[in-house]
């Protein structure tokens, strides 16, 4: 195959940009079809018209860790490794809001597993015997092959039952990091995901953990910087554009395009990498192209939602914070990458984000509901937010935010690869080996490029070979 080789990458997520970009850099002639009018997939932001002023609003609070080592290449792919920097070094601060008492999960430079000794011992939401009961959980964990079929039928809540964790133990620590990362509850859970967060995570390298989040609005990166670096790679870029259908005839691949600028047209292409939601994906699979395509539909969808609320002080002198004894889960402060000081009359403002995952029982409810159920938590959490006059308070829902990873899913996740030739899937909810993270995005659209090239006899040096 020559570099006339030609693709369509459907989707433009992380996922899909990921491909575009590593098929466009081996020399393919490269079109991204996306039905929204922007890149970023469900990472993005929009700008929103305040009591406070013009906000820039990310649709939810997105964080990474260092060991999410596709996703930081990604970043420097774009030119934003300094728009959404790591840590020096993990450090949680943990709100116990009946005691109302701060505890810190933070590491040290020593090895694993020595490297959170320290923060353990000294973690106040714990009982001494429950710390004890958390190192042996630890030592178990450590023997368990995150990839064993076995284990992704089972519970994450039952094995810690089984390995004698509390409740307390629970909510104030295996909760607590695996709500964030896996957008369920550990009863929900299936055990496979949960290792691999937690060994990846937690016990494969002394700075695994350490946090990262973008200080500027995430369209900066994955709309705008993805923009630039797509077009500067050559690809071309269709917008407000949606696959209607995916059709192979005379050994080349034809997609038809619905709506927007390019609705009626018919992209012929060598290779198409389907890169969106798993129910999308099942309607544009041609016959044949992957064995028993309806399990697609059996991955179900978790939700995350997202309130925020604009301060006319400042009331958290921190970046974040995480709660236990809490409805709250995770504060961030938004302030400045939402813009909102560079308005004259409020510099002293502040904007927090407080993001809930596993939302499915708050997902639908009313505004003025949430507001009433949540301010009250963030005065009770925030003593200096006491009196402290409301400028804005508005919510933002994704249903469906992530796959669910529930036990079984893994055997339900295609891998890259169809039974078609020249025809590819990515996305987060693919046999990645991850939860449904940027990482997980990442790792697939990079896979689906590799097998692609693979197919097509490209070189395929500039491609890393991601560890699992």
């Amino acid at each position: 195959m020559t570099s006339t080789a030609t693709a369509v990458v459907v989707g433009g997520g992380l996922a899909g940009t990921t491909a575009a970009l590593a098929l466009a850099d081996a020399g393919l002639r490269v079109t991204l079809v996306e039905g929204r009018p922007r890149l970023g997939g469900l990472v993005f932001s929009f700008r929103r018209d305040s009591a406070a002023g013009e906000l820039s609003v990310d649709n939810g609070q997105h964080v990474y860790l260092r060991c999410c080592t596709a996703y930081g290449r990604m970043l420097d792919r774009l030119g934003a490794a300094r728009l959404v920097p790591l840590q020096d070094r993990m450090d949680v601060p943990v709100l116990d809001a009946d005691r109302m008492r701060l505890g810190r999960l933070r590491r040290t430079a020593l090895p694993v597993p020595l490297h959170l000794a320290a923060s353990l011992a000294r973690y106040p939401h714990l009982s001494p015997a429950e710390r004890a009961g958390v190192v042996r959980a630890t030592l178990a964990l450590q023997g368990l092959d995150p990839a064993d079929p076995v284990l992704d039928g089972v519970d994450f809540g039952s094995w810690l039952r089984r390995h004698g964790q509390s409740s307390r133990a629970v909510e104030a620590l295996w909760d607590l990091v695996g709500i964030a990362t896996l957008n369920a509850r550990a009863g929900d859970v299936s055990m496979g995901l949960a290792a691999k967060v937690f060994k990846t995570g937690l016990l494969s390298a002394p700075g695994a953990a350490d946090i990262g989040w973008s200080r500027v609005p995430l369209g900066d990166v994955h709309d705008a910087l993805a923009r630039t670096a797509l077009e500067k790679a050559g690809v071309r870029i269709a917008l407000r554009t949606r696959a209607a259908s995916v059709t192979r005839t005379d050994g080349r691949w034809q997609v038809a395009v619905e709506s927007g600028p390019h609705g009626g047209e018919r992209l012929t292409a060598d290779t198409v990498v389907l890169a969106v939601p798993q129910r999308e994906t099942h309607g544009l699979l041609p016959a044949g192209a992957l064995a028993d395509r309806d399990r697609l539909l059996d991955i179900g969808t978790a939700p995350i939602l997202n309130l925020h609320v604009v301060y006319d002080r400042k009331v958290l002198r921190r970046p974040f914070f995480a709660a236990v004894g809490s409805p709250v889960q995770w504060v961030f402060d938004r302030t400045d990458a939402s813009g909102l000081t560079r308005t004259p009359g409020n510099e002293r403002c502040q904007y927090l984000a407080v993001s809930q995952s596993a939302a499915q029982e708050e997902i639908d409810q009313p505004v003025a509901k949430l507001r009433a159920r949540y301010l009250p938590e963030l005065e009770r959490l925030l003593p200096a937010a006491r009196g402290a006059r409301i400028i804005d308070f508005f919510v933002t829902r994704e249903r469906t935010a992530t796959f669910a990873p529930a036990p079984g899913v893994g055997r339900l996740r295609p891998a890259a690869r169809t039974q078609a030739p020249g025809l590819y899937l990515a996305g987060a909810w693919t046999a990645t080996g991850w939860p449904a993270t940027m990482e997980s995005a990442v790792r697939s659209g990079t896979a689906a490029a590799r097998e692609a090239l693979n197919e097509l006899g490209f070189p395929q040096g500039q491609l890393p070979q991601e560890a699992a």
